[in-house]
Order: structure tokens, then C-alpha cells, then sequence
């Protein structure tokens, strides 16, 4: 939220949520990273949507759709539909991206297993 003093009255102004993430994203890598994992374990945890959503934001903060075909071979406008949040990608194409997201974010996820208490 900003606040922008004018002369007669305080106007406060609000950006989008999404536009807050991507512009989070783009400047504190630590908080992509994070946010990268947080798809990862929505796609775990069965929310889909959420996870694609998440990975959409990544792509536009990050890559950019246009690089992210060149590096994984799939078609951009294909790449929009999968990663939208109604999207269903094959679970190779979603590792594909997945890997994708990771290289370029300079991490390499691994999976620890944690028994249920």
C-alpha cells in the first residue's frame, strides 16, 4: 500500500497482489526461491491450482514465458495454458518447467521424507 500526500487530502493507493508478488520476486531471490518451494509443496498437498498459479508468477518475474519455451523446448502459448490455473500439464512437462524454474533460481530441490506423527 502507498500513501501519496496531495494538498488538500492523504490518497492511499493499492497495487494488485499479483503485482506485489512479482515485484518481490524480481528484487529478494530469497523470497523466489522460498516461493518456488511453496509450489512444490501445494503440487504435494494436491492444490494444483495454487501451485501453477505460483510457478505462472515465477515464470513472469524470472524467465519470461518466450525463455522459458527456448529453454524447455515446449511452445510458449502451450506453456500459458499449462502453467494457468486451470492448467493440466503432464507430469513430464511439469518437470520439465520445474527444473526449468530451478536452474534459473540457482537451486536444486530435493525431497526429504517426513514420517506422519
Amino acid at each position: 500500500m502507498e500513501a501519496i500526500q496531495t494538498n488538500e487530502k492523504m490518497k492511499i493507493t493499492t497495487r494488485p497482489y499479483n503485482d506485489m508478488i512479482i515485484a518481490r520476486i524480481k528484487r529478494d531471490r530469497e523470497f523466489a526461491r522460498l516461493f518456488y518451494a511453496g509450489a512444490v509443496e501445494m503440487l504435494l498437498e494436491g492444490d494444483t491450482a495454487g501451485a501453477l498459479s505460483r510457478l505462472r508468477d515465477l515464470v513472469n518475474a524470472e524467465i519470461s514465458f518466450k525463455e522459458l519455451a527456448r529453454q524447455t523446448g515446449l511452445g510458449e502459448k502451450s506453456l500459458h495454458r499449462m502453467l494457468n490455473r486451470n492448467g493440466n500439464p503432464t507430469a513430464h512437462n511439469l518437470s520439465t518447467i520445474l527444473r526449468s524454474i530451478a536452474e534459473d533460481l540457482k537451486i536444486k530441490p530435493r525431497v526429504e521424507v517426513a514420517t506422519c506423527g
